[in-house]
């Protein structure tokens, strides 16, 4: 099985805003990258997101412009499997759609070398479920990051239940090799740290809706009051009220834990398409 130190091409499967932030973190790192995704409008549409984030670097004088146009020489897009042949690590970074990680993850693992690592960055769906759609599923393991992927320097790598200790101290090494801090924690709903943010998420959305206080009163309490970076509703609009609500759903119908349970109000926000920072609304307007 390939190890850390072989591991010189890199296919990441999405280019949504996980996908495009993974494949500009392994560019960066000096490994070629080849993006697959279905059609080629989302492939350039995440190129652009990528390109956007790197320009925005240089305007904070934290990417200069040669180590921009580096990264992105480093990437290539495809909506063709059979272009991911060579590729010595796989991360799959779709949607939170569980049929559709597991068709094209078993789609893709049929077309890589059988010793190439297999990764999911899944955010609460379990790691022994989807290596089952993997050949040798031994070399298949969790390595989630977070969001950005380029400024987030927390890797949580997972074992599934067939994966083997050889697979796990190479996603570790990776992630070293990428630049990142890496736990080890066990496939359970929402891993280490969603399994502790989710909760809160969801009570904070809660006492909003109770109307115990508003938006930027709340933030403040936590932000202020507790010393966190950023409150729990500006959480929310960062990553994706649309995100949020497939990760503690997900995690919720694995354990069944009530703390899980989304909130009316984000249901509601998500259906009238008050997805957060993406979409210009989610707890606050941005339009």
């Amino acid at each position: 099985m390939v190890n850390s130190t072989q591991i010189q091409k890199v296919a990441v499967l999405g280019m949504g805003t996980m996908g495009a932030g993974i494949a500009q973190v392994c560019a960066a790192s000096g490994l070629d990258v080849v993006v697959l995704e279905a059609t080629e409008a989302r492939w350039h549409d995440g190129l652009g997101r990528m390109e956007r984030f790197l320009d925005e670097g240089i305007r904070r004088g934290k990417v200069t412009p040669a180590d921009r146009d580096a990264t992105l020489a480093r990437v290539r897009g495809t909506v063709s499997e059979h272009d991911l042949a060579a590729a010595d690590l796989v991360i799959e970074a779709v949607s939170e759609d569980l049929e559709l990680k597991l068709e094209l993850l078993s789609r893709v693992a049929e077309k890589v070398r059988a010793d190439a690592i297999v990764a999911t960055n899944t955010s609460a769906m379990s790691v022994t479920e989807l290596a089952v759609a993997v050949q040798n599923p031994e070399r298949f393991g969790g390595l989630h990051f977070f969001n950005p992927a380029p400024l987030m320097p927390l890797v949580e790598v997972i074992g599934a239940l067939q994966t083997s200790e050889h697979t796990l101290i190479a996603l570790e090494q990776i992630a070293e090799v990428l630049g990142k801090q890496s736990i080890r924690t066990k496939d359970r709903p929402g891993f280490l740290v969603n399994r502790l943010l989710m909760p809160y998420l969801n009570q904070a959305i809660q006492e909003y809706d109770d109307g115990l206080a508003d938006a930027d009163d709340l933030d403040a309490a936590l932000e202020l009051g507790l010393g966190y970076p950023m409150g729990p509703l500006k959480t929310l609009d960062l990553i994706g009220l649309d995100t949020h609500l497939h990760a503690t759903t997900a995690a919720w119908e694995q354990s069944r834990d009530p703390h899980l349970v989304a909130p009316p109000l984000l249901e509601r926000l998500v259906a009238a398409g008050r997805l957060g920072d993406k979409s210009g609304a989610g707890f606050r307007s941005r339009k």
